[in-house]
């Protein structure tokens, strides 16, 4: 069983990597987030991965799936033990940080979920069922209130997050006209980008920067 794999690149598609490791080359599937740090790596000489390892009788080609962190592999794990969401699936629908994604879940933000690669509102709809409460510990700090003492605030700094993230999108679908899913997709992106963010003002500021940019 593969685990763990560091070596060097030896070619990057949109959602694939070769790597070479000890002489031999592994092909290693990647979450569009594992793409975009490898990216930013490449020319750092080697490349560092944990692996999901798959294989099954109903598919016998056994198929690598790498992440950056530990935490992103035991987020993958949870996820695909959602009904209708195997490893190829959920590799694919990982297209924004854990954490973001985890918010989402813990929101029951639907809206936002539906917006994964592959994802649907059905299968959104199962994902918040079977993983609300289980993914708060994938947050991360700006949103579970850790207090810099170390004392945690369950679910206040959540709820308040929330109330930001909803003032910015009803500015969105109601004074400028764009689409429920559209304006979440913004915001997420926005967060994306920078996780800091505490307050309305900043971040409707961001999600237009990210606007501009592109």
């Amino acid at each position: 069983m593969i685990g763990f794999l560091q070596g060097k690149v030896l070619d990057l598609g949109t959602d694939t990597l070769l790597l070479l490791v000890n002489q031999v080359g592994y092909e290693v599937l990647l979450p569009a987030t594992v793409v975009e740090t490898v990216k930013a790596n490449l020319d750092d000489g080697l490349v560092s991965l944990y692996i999901y390892y798959h294989q099954t009788d109903r598919q016998p080609k056994p198929v690598l799936i790498g992440f950056d962190s530990k935490e992103e592999k035991d987020f993958f794990q949870l996820f695909i033990t959602v009904d209708a969401i195997g490893p190829l699936k959920a590799a694919k629908a990982m297209e924004h940080p854990v954490s973001t994604i985890a918010r989402a879940i813990e929101q029951k933000d639907v809206a936002f979920l539906s917006t994964l690669r592959g994802i649907g509102r059905r299968t959104a709809q199962k994902i918040v069922a079977a993983l609300q409460g289980k993914a708060a510990g994938f947050v991360g700090e700006q949103d579970t209130g850790h207090a810099k003492g170390g004392d945690s605030i369950p679910g206040e700094r959540a709820f308040s997050f929330q109330k930001v993230i909803d003032q910015v999108v009803e500015v969105l679908v109601q004074q400028l006209g764009h689409a429920p899913n559209t304006a979440r997709k913004m915001v997420a992106q926005a967060l994306d980008r920078n996780p800091g963010i505490k307050t309305p003002e900043d971040l409707f500021d961001e999600v237009y920067k990210g606007d501009v940019d592109r």
